[in-house]
């Protein structure tokens, strides 16, 4: 459905000296761990304020064989939990309540318990993750444009905001009215985070606190004015991450620097949508750093892209139709053996098999049905 894009690389870094955090805080790569056989736990969030929307989380199991997934009713009755994340020792699941007064909940997988709700000081929270040491959780406000940090304890339940920090400069981007922070995610080296902001067309890079929760700004890195840059995903090398510019429908390149947290971000390549209206909404990479998908909503496919030049570099290998409307969220399983997408508008998640050696995917089957699913999260 589309042809190969331009090549664009980025110079790397120089090489970081040894990283002091301990391996609990600072992720590693690895090789993809062996293809599980029994049915595994999927949660799936929805938005429970709009027509046929869900109750809460939804929960169910797939097979990682098949691909097939079974509907097992409603983990938590959370509202408008729109994008979710579990925690390291995969004991608790986090979810953002969506709402003008923004919050994130825990729930404890064992029991399905709601642990408590903690307000995120911002107004529609979309996004948020565990740092690897599992001390903090961070979260995005889209409609304030602001970042948030939560302490979490023993329980896995979360503690009182410990830091809240606004975008103000710099200014908006063509077309936004504000701020709007889409994502926060943490650096390969675990003590950065990094705040994506689709309003202002910035990524801030912060230095956390480990101790404290807080945060300081080191950096910032400015896409082309009007990209719209939404999600940021890293190689597994920890040099390199893949952005997805939203609004003006290119992904980037970029280089890290762990020592300092600064990201440079390339020049903008093709999503394979053949210039029509398109979104695309974020990359999902291979455990082993070989290849990269992105869903592209609007094209309603799934881009595949080679990585070469230990990610220095994507090369656009074509397109998939996602077998849904809308892909706003992609990730892969634990083994790396399948691919899930969830499809907001037609309200399904779709399935496919990976291909460890070329990256091609294959359709594991029918769609999922499953309202308004917007975040499709396989344990």
């Amino acid at each position: 459905m589309a042809g190969a894009a331009a090549v664009v690389a980025v110079p790397s870094p120089a090489a970081p000296p040894a990283d002091p955090a301990s391996p609990a805080d600072a992720p590693r790569a690895a090789a993809p761990p062996p293809r599980e056989s029994g049915p595994r736990p999927l949660h799936i969030g929805t938005y429970t304020s709009v027509d046929g929307g869900g109750t809460g989380i939804a929960a169910a199991s797939y097979d990682p064989r098949t691909g097939r997934i079974t509907g097992s009713g409603t983990l938590a009755e959370v509202p408008d939990p729109s994008y979710l994340a579990v925690h390291p020792d995969g004991r608790t699941l986090y979810a953002v309540d969506e709402r003008q007064d923004g919050a994130v909940t825990a729930v404890r997988l064992a029991d399905r318990r709601i642990l408590g709700t903690r307000g995120t000081g911002g107004a529609g929270p979309c996004h948020l993750s565990v740092h690897p040491g599992g001390r903090w959780l961070l979260s995005a406000n889209y409609v304030s444009g602001s970042v948030a940090v939560h302490p979490i304890d023993a329980s896995g339940a979360l503690g009182e905001r410990t830091d809240l920090v606004t975008h103000s400069t710099p200014p908006p981007g063509p077309g936004q009215d504000g701020p709007h922070a889409h994502q926060f995610i943490t650096g390969p080296d675990g003590d950065h985070v990094l705040a994506v902001d689709l309003g202002t067309d910035t990524v801030y890079s912060y230095r956390l606190d480990r101790a404290e929760g807080t945060l300081t700004e080191v950096a910032q890195a400015h896409t082309r004015p009007g990209a719209g840059p939404r999600h940021l995903t890293f190689h597994p090398g920890g040099r390199h991450a893949y952005l997805a510019n939203e609004v003006d429908d290119t992904v980037a390149v970029c280089a890290y620097d762990p020592a300092s947290g600064r990201l440079t971000i390339g020049e903008p390549q093709s999503t394979g949508s053949g210039g029509g209206t398109n979104y695309p909404a974020q990359f999902a990479v291979t455990a082993d750093g070989g290849y990269a998908f992105l869903a592209n909503r609007g094209h309603n496919s799934i881009a595949r892209y080679a990585i070469e030049a230990d990610g220095a570099r994507l090369r656009l290998l074509g397109t998939v139709p996602v077998g849904g409307d809308f892909p706003r969220q992609i990730a892969l399983s634990p083994d790396g053996g399948l691919l899930f997408a969830a499809n907001q508008r037609s309200g399904t998640v779709t399935v496919f098999h990976v291909d460890r050696a070329s990256g091609e995917l294959a359709s594991a089957g029918e769609p999922f049905a499953s309202p308004v699913a917007v975040c499709a999260l396989p344990l």
